[in-house]
């Protein structure tokens, strides 16, 4: 048997439940070939050299036995990693880097089922190019935030119409989601409009739901190349396959993340339980992007899956102030894309109630939903275009929420703040310079600045309106970290905002100048 090297890592990670344990297994083994030797220093003479040796014999003899079972544990883990995250046909041999942000299980939202399919729209062989995400059973209460772009994409319009008319669990049409991805579907006039009306009508076919046929329920995205028409007949071939594969395992849900993939470099899934009073919920979702990510809105795609039962004006109210908080927090380029959707889908199969917006249980699962939604948020950042940092945005004391906001951004989305990250240099002018353009009234010698990471100290650079610490050696040495905490201090009030971005390296150029090549 022969495997691609680079399955090596996940094969040995995924039979052994976690790259963990795998690590302390080979750790253990290594190690205990070199247990002889300190006995041999230690006892002297014939009879410590023979336990040495007698001891070492026993390590060699578990060690040889635990290689000879190596061929068969990376086999069977290579056959788990392709069998049911999508078409067994045409399994993506395509281990992704980045395996520490990827969950190898999950706690799924009940009543949903999810899938991945190859249709062979993408350029290369087996890749996934269509999401499924099901809810047979239940009908859904649903809510979104689309982008603002003028060039709305014909699956944002489709979406944006259903969501609103049909977004309330007793109007009973709302019970799916589909996604292609490798072509988005924008700027193809009425052709792209008839495309995407006719993918939502195909996935109400195959869950049951009935009624006017001018109209659907199934909620659609794509993403991908612009100004390109969809391979209608490779796409709806694929959603009657991928409706009979779609399941509720943690295998079928990263099937799902990676079917909207198009320049991510990872499958970016999560899912979480959550207590509260009467029982617990569960969520699942996945996001997809890694450029043209900018507020408003400021995602490519995401989708929140949940089973909680709760009401149409309670879920957009929390729809809305967890888009705020997440995607509308993050930027990689500055660009707003035409397809950007972020939809929160709610079957009640848990059979917790939330239907009052004054209720602490509303309240619990606004802010469960936007600390979930920040997560998917954060990894598209992680995820950037050529990214090497992951770049926090800390403005507090504000007069308001949105004036921090507006400060936060204007740093996050400076080349010049961006490349001097990249470059490891505590430029500290050009973040105090971005503030000072942001647009927000501010007074100078009230400002501070702090420069940090979660595993370092704040460098105090900039105190009262003056450089104070600039210490650039420790400055170089926080900057070396991934993950960069960049904070200001206003002085003026008592609110506060973060916005998430990454820095610009030459690896973004790269990505973006061979795009479509």
């Amino acid at each position: 048997m022969i495997l691609p090297a680079d399955l090596l890592p996940f094969a040995l990670s995924s039979s052994l439940q976690t790259p963990f344990k795998s690590i302390s297994l080979f750790h253990s083994y290594l190690f205990s070939y070199w247990k002889p030797l300190p006995m041999i220093v230690a006892a002297p003479g014939l009879r410590g050299l023979s336990q040495a040796i007698s001891s070492g014999t026993s390590a060699l003899r578990d060690g040889i036995s635990f290689f000879r079972q190596l061929p068969s544990v990376l086999y069977q883990a290579h056959k788990e990693r392709h069998a049911t995250t999508g078409n067994p046909a045409l399994g993506n041999r395509n281990p992704w880097p980045r395996q520490d942000l990827i969950p190898y299980e999950g706690t799924y939202p009940r009543g949903w089922k999810a899938g991945g399919w190859a249709t062979g729209v993408k350029r290369k062989e087996g890749l996934k190019d269509l999401t499924l995400i099901v809810s047979p059973q239940h009908a859904c209460t649903a809510s979104a935030v689309f982008t603002t772009n003028s060039f709305a994409a014909a699956p944002v319009q489709v979406s944006r119409e259903i969501v609103s008319s049909r977004g309330s669990a007793d109007k009973g049409s709302i019970k799916a989601l589909v996604v292609n991805s490798g072509c988005a579907n924008a700027c193809t006039g009425d052709q792209g409009l008839k495309d995407a009306w006719e993918m939502s009508r195909a996935v109400d076919k195959v869950v049951g739901i009935t009624g006017n046929d001018s109209k659907a329920g199934t909620v659609v995205m794509s993403t991908g190349v612009i100004g390109q028409h969809l391979q209608m007949d490779r796409i709806l071939a694929g959603i009657t396959d991928l409706s009979q594969h779609v399941e509720d395992t943690h295998n079928a849900w990263l099937g799902a993340a990676e079917g909207i993939m198009t320049t991510d470099t990872f499958p970016k899934l999560r899912s979480q339980e959550f207590t509260t009073k009467g029982g617990s919920y569960r969520m699942a979702g996945w996001s997809k992007g890694a450029g043209m990510i900018h507020p408003n809105m400021a995602t490519m795609l995401s989708a929140i899956f949940t089973d909680v039962k709760i009401s149409k004006p309670c879920l957009d109210s929390a729809t809305k102030y967890a888009a705020d908080r997440s995607f509308n927090a993050i930027s990689i380029d500055g660009d707003t894309s035409t397809n950007d959707t972020f939809t929160v889908l709610a079957n009640g199969a848990s059979g917790v109630v939330i239907d009052k917006l004054d209720s602490k249980e509303f309240v619990e699962f606004r802010d469960n939903l936007t600390a979930f939604a920040a997560e998917l948020a954060k990894l598209i950042v992680r995820d950037g275009e050529g990214a090497t940092k992951f770049v926090e945005i800390q403005v507090k004391s504000a007069r308001s929420f949105a004036e921090a906001k507006t400060i936060a951004s204007t740093i996050a989305t400076s080349p010049l703040v961006k490349t001097a990250i990249y470059g490891k240099d505590a430029n500290w002018g050009r973040i105090v310079c971005a503030v000072g353009y942001s647009g927000i009234p501010i007074t100078p010698n009230k400002v501070n600045l702090y420069v940090g990471s979660p595993t370092s100290d704040f460098l105090h650079l900039f105190k009262d309106g003056a450089p104070f610490d600039v210490d650039e050696e420790k400055a170089a040495a926080i900057l070396e970290n991934e993950d960069i905490i960049v904070r200001i201090e206003l002085g003026l009030g008592s609110e506060e905002a973060k916005m998430y971005t990454c820095d610009f390296s030459h690896g973004y150029i790269s990505i973006n100048a061979d795009y479509r090549s």
